[in-house]
């Protein structure tokens, strides 16, 4: 079983199209996404729609909870409150009825999948050894995966010791060598200081996972942030992976 694995998308319509074009020269058995179809960026509803039809399994975010207006927009940083507050109005009824049928959490082919974190699966940031030890405690799979952070990481236990960190594109993990967690990264908002739009080609039979990296054409999703008004800050950020 082969599994692309994406993430983080935030209605950045060109990033999702170029990820979907480099999945699609060797296509993968599944394709999994951990949530946060929106938020930030200019096409939400595109987005959606593309992963109704792309996806065989897909999570909700905090970012599409807040678009739903199911979570408070003060627990928000401002740039992503205004955001979730467009967002909202642009949204269509059948988008948002897909968003209102999705879970932060399921289970697939042996592996585990959060949006954040299994104590939290909506809010928590697995960026600390802290709460990556934690995540692995609460699960027992060979493979969790989670998102949320904009980060790509791969970090195992191996022989009671935790190992790994960041996983830069080209990298790859070994599944054969113990309990392993994973976050693709973002395909629409990078924050590892890489600006490529991320994913994870997961291959469940074979025991490796592959971290990805694809140029998009950054400057056209900026373009439509200032064209509907959104934060400056949010376009800007696109070109720096941060």
């Amino acid at each position: 079983m082969r599994v692309a694995v994406i993430s983080d998308i935030h209605a950045n319509l060109h990033a999702l199209e170029s990820v979907l074009e480099a999945i699609a020269v060797d296509p993968p058995d599944r394709t999994w996404c951990l949530g946060d179809l929106v938020g930030y960026g200019p096409r939400p509803n595109e987005v959606v729609e593309i992963v109704r039809e792309r996806t065989d399994l897909c999570l909700v975010g905090n970012h599409d909870l807040a678009a739903l207006g199911r979570i408070d927009l003060d627990d928000f940083a401002l740039d992503a409150a205004f955001s979730a507050r467009w967002t909202q109005a642009a949204l269509v009824d059948e988008n948002r009825d897909y968003l209102a049928g999705l879970s932060p959490t399921a289970e697939a082919d042996g592996a585990q999948l959060f949006h954040a974190s299994p104590r939290d699966p909506v809010w928590e940031y697995v960026i600390t050894e802290e709460a990556a030890r934690d995540a692995l405690e609460r699960t027992e799979s060979p493979v969790v995966l989670v998102g949320h952070s904009h980060l790509a990481l791969a970090i195992a236990v191996l022989e009671g010791q935790l190992g790994g960190g960041l996983a830069p594109g080209g990298s790859e993990a070994d599944l054969t060598a113990g309990r392993w967690l994973l976050n693709p990264g973002s395909v629409g908002q990078p924050r590892d200081g890489d600006p490529r739009a991320a994913w994870i080609e997961l291959d469940l039979e074979a025991q490796r996972a592959l971290f990805r990296r694809v140029d998009y054409p950054v400057e056209r999703t900026q373009a439509e942030i200032r064209e509907r008004e959104l934060p400056e800050a949010l376009a800007e950020r696109l070109a720096r992976g941060v």
